[in-house]
């Protein structure tokens, strides 16, 4: 029995993936850099939080992921990394967080088993691509235990 074919991308994953997968290597390192330098700025609320529940372990640069649970059902995320020292995990939280904040948490959850390898191919990252895909799946596990929303 064939597999039942994937459900479409939510609007705002396939733009992100169709957008990057359509710029050569040059292109897409200097929308790295451009993306990195976009990455929202951790809110002070955040700032002085043990932050041992949102770290990412596997990455090689510390990096720590919060979600906001908002009360219409949608969630933001911000992240704190240092962008001087990791600009390539800081543009690919900055791309992805475009694409899935202030949206409910289906669509992070519908974030491709290989998005990070669709994202990045052709970048040669690929001592990354552990830590960059332990971050994806950081978001996934964050907007599956979002509250229900009524």
């Amino acid at each position: 029995m064939p597999d039942a074919p994937a459900p479409p991308l939510p609007p705002t994953i396939a733009r992100t993936l169709e957008r990057f997968r359509a710029l050569g290597r040059e292109e897409k390192m200097q929308a790295l850099v451009g993306y990195a330098r976009r990455l929202e700025p951790l809110p002070a609320r955040y700032a002085e939080m043990d932050r041992a529940a949102f770290t990412v372990p596997e990455c090689q640069t510390r990096v720590d992921i919060f979600p906001e649970y908002r009360d219409d059902g949608t969630l933001h995320f911000y992240a704190d990394v240092n962008v001087r020292q990791s600009p390539t995990i800081a543009a690919v939280l900055a791309i992805t967080f475009q694409a899935v904040n202030d949206q409910p948490p289906e669509v992070t959850l519908a974030l491709p088993s290989d998005y990070v390898r669709q994202l990045m191919e052709g970048v040669g990252l690929h001592t990354r691509e552990v830590g960059l895909q332990a971050m994806v799946q950081r978001l996934k596990r964050l907007a599956a235990d979002a509250p229900a929303t009524a």
